[in-house]
């Protein structure tokens, strides 16, 4: 299935039923009273996170949902049948906006595996006529219509949730990275854009907790992202809600000058998207070191310790080094857990109230 990560579509809940206009008949009660029933609920459109969608393509082929109707009442008192909800699945991290002529507002945020939220309510039954009577009016001929339903036009939108984002220059080597570490196995070749998707990866600690490290492995960005070249700003949003960066730079892209330029580069365009990503808690990591004579990398190595930069130089593809990294990690996941549960508002792992929903949401998903 494609990864889409936008789409478009109407939603309609059902009509309530009418009420019944009836009147009692049976032998020896010539004038019964009313006793028309009450029309059914329409039914209620209900958008829900489900852990095992992880894009919206299916949204692009089918655009129009529709819950059931109620029906009418009946004589002798008797209630239509409601009308049946619809229930909605969407991946988790679902941005959902409501489109009006005055603009858009956001209806939900699913950023949690099983939260689920009324989109579209159903219209109410309507009233039977036995509900009008009275003392002075015996036999009401009217009933009560039932209640339209609603329609709104959706957007969705998904934004990724992950623990640490992948992110750097096409051809650095992040899905190398990635399959490494977890079980997903993405696409890997020696040219640029291999990565035409954001791919997830769940890396675990081995022990008996069975601590879990979603990490989403963001396609390459180039100069000029944020306006959209390259792959462009469409997968930079997926960024947003990572809690940490690994910044990954292939030892191919760096300069005598300046080596780090490819760093600074990423990072502009971070910014220039969302000054907040670029404050955001990084880790700059340099792959391919497989490639550099060892001069090199002792001189790069000294540079870094010099700049007080913090680098770690790794060879994905053959694991070198892998340790020492994802043991920073590991630190910092939990060092910036503690700071968003310290800082209130329930923010145990994603801002969203739910500890840890998402790492286990993704491993029942097979990643």
């Amino acid at each position: 299935m494609r990864f889409v990560d936008e789409a478009n579509i109407l939603v309609r809940s059902g009509k309530g039923g009418h009420g019944c206009v009836s009147f009692r008949r049976e032998k020896f009660v010539p004038r019964g009273g009313p006793d028309g029933g009450d029309g059914g609920d329409g039914g209620s459109v209900i958008l829900r996170a489900d852990a095992h969608l992880l894009s919206l393509y299916d949204f692009r082929v089918k655009r129009l949902y529709e819950a059931g109707n109620g029906r009418p009442g009946q004589g002798s008192q008797r209630c239509g049948k409601n009308g049946d909800d619809l229930e909605i699945g969407l991946p988790v991290g679902t941005l959902v906006f409501v489109q009006r002529q005055e603009g858009e507002s956001l209806l939900a945020d699913l950023n949690a595996d099983g939260l689920r939220v009324v989109a579209a309510r159903g219209g109410r039954g309507g009233k039977g006529n036995e509900h009008f009577k009275s003392s002075t009016m015996r036999a009401p001929k009217f009933s009560q219509p039932g209640e339209p339903g609603e329609e709104l036009s959706l957007r969705l939108e998904l934004k990724i949730l992950a623990d640490a984002g992948l992110i750097g220059l096409p051809n650095a080597g992040k899905s190398t990275f990635i399959s490494r570490v977890s079980a997903a196995r993405p696409k890997i070749a020696a040219y640029p854009f291999t990565t035409l998707a954001p791919n997830l990866g769940v890396a675990t600690d081995g022990t008996e907790t069975g601590k879990r490290l979603i990490i989403a492995d963001i396609p390459g960005l180039i100069e000029g992202a944020h306006r959209g070249l390259g792959l462009g700003s469409r997968f930079l949003k997926h960024v947003e809600r990572t809690r940490f960066l690994v910044h990954i730079l292939s030892a191919e892209d760096m300069s005598e000058a300046d080596p780090w330029a490819g760093f600074a580069l990423v990072n502009e365009e971070l910014r220039r998207f969302d000054p907040e990503l670029a404050d955001r808690e990084q880790i700059e990591v340099v792959n391919k070191i497989d490639l550099l004579a060892p001069e090199r990398l002792a001189a790069l190595r000294e540079r870094a310790r010099a700049e007080g930069r913090q680098v770690f130089f790794i060879c994905a593809r053959s694991g070198e080094y892998l340790d020492e990294l994802l043991a920073r990690m590991w630190l910092l996941n939990d060092d910036v857990g503690r700071g968003e549960s310290l800082a209130g508002g329930g923010c145990d792992a994603r801002g969203d109230g739910q500890p840890d929903v998402g790492s286990d949401a993704f491993a029942h998903a097979g990643y």
